[in-house]
């Protein structure tokens, strides 16, 4: 018998507590860009895909917006308050080139892992909210492996 522990779940084999679909759309407001510091990761494909929405090379890029972060790479953030240096006033600057960090929100492991966590994520985020359309499992899993 397998035993159905959380990263089963998570991973999206097995019952997951969200079979039925969570409620979700992007607002573009840009509180997910905000917030204190952290990491935006990046892969190289986020790179050239984002230096190629800017029209520069990926090594222009990579000069004036990444940081190495021990073996990754991550985005640079504001030093006075931890928003993505591509948060413009409210609006991501790079949206329909953001990075799939990015592009996964909010259907991230620790925000999906529990009914609470959910929760917790929807005081942050206004796109999570009762009205929003329903997003069923199979969009969900295909997000998060995208």
């Amino acid at each position: 018998m397998r035993d159905n522990s959380m990263s089963e779940r998570v991973a999206g084999r097995g019952p997951a507590w969200y079979d039925r679909g969570l409620r979700f759309e992007c607002t573009r407001c840009g509180a997910c860009c905000t917030g204190g510091h952290g990491y935006v990761w990046l892969d190289e494909s986020d790179i050239v895909r984002i230096a190629a929405h800017l029209g520069c090379s990926a090594d222009d890029f990579g000069r004036r917006y990444v940081r190495r972060v021990g073996n990754r790479y991550a985005l640079l953030e504001s030093p006075r308050d931890g928003a993505c240096v591509f948060l413009s006033g409210e609006r991501c600057s790079v949206y329909d080139a953001r990075p799939a960090q990015c592009r996964r929100f909010p259907f991230w492991d620790a925000l999906i892992a529990s009914p609470e966590s959910w929760r917790e994520a929807a005081l942050e985020c206004e796109g999570i909210h009762p009205d929003a359309p329903l997003r069923d499992r199979d969009h969900i899993e295909a997000i998060r492996r995208s």
